[in-house]
């Protein structure tokens, strides 16, 4: 399979932003934050090298895969035609897949 250019979600953009800013106060280290931001970031580029080497997570929205980083976090992306694209970057053990499924009050989800 041909490279894939790789896209963030603004939402993706939002929680590596919220990374950046967790790391660097549990750290006290700008530097520490911004390498540990730079090296997710890295990762998810590299997805677009073998977009479907990630794990299939159909259950939770069609189309979707995760791929873990560093044992502490988990990026979750859409193969688009053409594209790839970052839909989240998890960190620090938070519960995803709830964002994926729908509520009681609400017929689909907003992670896409």
């Amino acid at each position: 399979m041909r490279r894939l250019a790789v896209f963030f979600r603004p939402e993706a953009l939002d929680d590596l932003g919220d990374i950046f800013r967790f790391v660097r106060q549990a750290s006290g280290n700008t530097s520490v934050a911004a390498s540990f931001v730079r090296r997710i970031k890295a990762r998810c580029d590299r997805i677009g090298d073998a977009p479907r080497a990630g794990r299939p997570r159909d259950d939770l929205i069609s189309g979707l895969r995760t791929v873990p980083f560093e044992r502490s976090a988990v990026i979750a992306y859409l193969i688009e035609d053409d594209r790839v694209r970052i839909t989240n970057v998890f960190y620090g053990g938070k519960d995803y897949e709830a964002l994926y499924r729908p509520s009681d009050d609400d017929s689909g989800t907003d992670a896409t």
